[in-house]
């Protein structure tokens, strides 16, 4: 590797590491700002985890980077109720008990005159949940915002109207074979006269501004029909006769299905890929699919597991959409800075990279489960239903759910989180998933 390509995959991890740490400070912010408006009392915020390299305090918070860019966090007083005798209980001998009497304790750790009133648990359910999503929901807002930016501004590389090569014969796509055999029929495109660099304007009357249009159209189409193409700054019109073919099966979004094949109209020729800036309504649609794909990809995690572990610590190959962790992810980032693409593509790259990270960081924090973010909503909501189902039947208040009772749960998911953590860092490591 040259001197070049090293300073470029190292500016290229310096890069998603700074948008990691802003990612990061941005989710503790969504905290930070919410539990202040609510009177609760935040004695750090932090961004990192491991020795504090620098901090200052301000107000009653404490400001700092620690030296390990993985996390960050805000430290909230009163994260958890006392005890049922309203003091908090000495340390039992039972090791889950103990987790429950730990977590209550450190959540009055520092506890001073006049904060009796400023306790995260003492807030109304609503507040609670607003605090704890507003983390999350920092990360989605970021996410979609540099999703949508680039997306109106640079834009994907799309398919186009304008032809960049046209298929000499008919070959069904299910033979996945490229020259053409004796016997083979013309393609209706050559038959017809299209010719590279044509750009298709109309198809059998109707005008066609995009590809996936033109293409639904073709493939409704099997018998005469006639096109227009813009040629040497004129237009011409142009008599084919579509043909029958096996060609590639679509999915209801217009995604091409992978060795999948069905029976469609056929006129034989590639369209051009250009970087095509989106609409807004057309970005939006293209953010949905992504956050859709996201949910997918947290739903199918465990099953991926076994390939992951294959690829970590056997031969098995790593997958396109395996599992990647931050140090995957910064390796991506030094890979895109040694593509051989102009620097704006590199800019846009970098930037749906980290898109992708904070939309991940959203659908993850929103699990359900203690210690994430999900896990605290989850309890302020079932506290609201036990307090109003109470109100409804006039049964006694009962008071606010002692979340530090499922710690012992906590710790189980915080575990079985840092295993996969580890297995995701040496696959990284040993078989890193690339781009081209």
């Amino acid at each position: 590797m040259s001197l070049t390509s090293v300073l470029l995959t190292v500016l290229g991890i310096a890069v998603f590491v700074v948008g990691l740490l802003f990612s990061i400070a941005w989710h503790e912010l969504g905290h930070l700002s919410t539990a202040k408006m609510f009177g609760i009392r935040v004695p750090q915020y932090m961004v990192g985890f491991g020795p504090t390299i620098w901090s200052r305090k301000k107000g009653d918070t404490e400001y700092g980077i620690k030296a390990i860019p993985a996390g960050g966090y805000i430290r909230m007083i009163g994260m958890f109720p006392p005890g049922p005798d309203g003091r908090l209980e000495a340390r039992s001998t039972s090791p889950w008990r103990g987790m429950i009497e730990d977590a209550r304790s450190a959540a009055y750790e520092e506890l001073e005159p006049g904060d009796e009133k400023r306790l995260f648990y003492t807030r109304k359910p609503w507040k609670r949940v607003i605090v704890m999503f507003a983390g999350p929901f920092m990360n989605l807002i970021l996410a979609v915002a540099i999703f949508m930016g680039v997306a109106m501004t640079f834009g994907f590389q799309t398919q186009t109207t304008e032809v960049a090569g046209v298929q000499q014969c008919v070959i069904s796509q299910s033979d996945k074979r490229e020259t053409c055999k004796t016997g083979d029929p013309v393609s209706p495109a050559k038959a017809a006269g299209l010719q590279e660099g044509d750009r298709i304007v109309a198809f059998d009357g109707q005008k066609v501004d995009d590809w996936a249009t033109l293409s639904d159209r073709i493939r409704e189409t099997i018998g005469p029909a006639t096109i227009v193409v813009e040629r040497d700054g004129g237009e011409v019109t142009l008599d084919a006769v579509l043909r029958e073919n096996a060609v590639a099966k679509k999915d209801g979004n217009g995604q091409v299905v992978p060795d999948q094949f069905v029976k469609a109209g056929y006129l034989g020729f590639a369209a051009r890929t250009e970087i095509v800036p989106l609409s807004f309504a057309d970005s939006t649609v293209r953010m949905g699919d992504m956050i859709e794909n996201g949910v997918d990809s947290i739903i199918a995690l465990p099953s991926k597991i076994p390939a992951l572990w294959d690829a970590a610590f056997s031969d098995g190959q790593r997958a396109d959409d395996s599992p990647v962790g931050v140090v995957g992810a910064a390796r991506i980032g030094g890979e895109v800075m040694n593509l051989d693409i102009p620097a704006q593509n590199q800019v846009a790259m970098m930037l749906f990279l980290l898109a992708g990270f904070n939309l991940s960081l959203f659908l993850f924090n929103m699990l359900p489960l203690l210690p994430l973010d999900g896990g605290h909503i989850a309890g302020a909501l079932w506290e609201s239903l036990r307090r109003n189902v109470a109100k409804v039947f006039r049964r006694p208040d009962p008071g606010p759910f002692d979340v530090a009772r499922l710690m012992p749960v906590a710790y189980v998911v915080a575990g079985l989180f840092i295993c996969f953590t580890l297995l995701v860092l040496v696959a990284d490591i040993v078989n890193p998933v690339k781009i081209s």
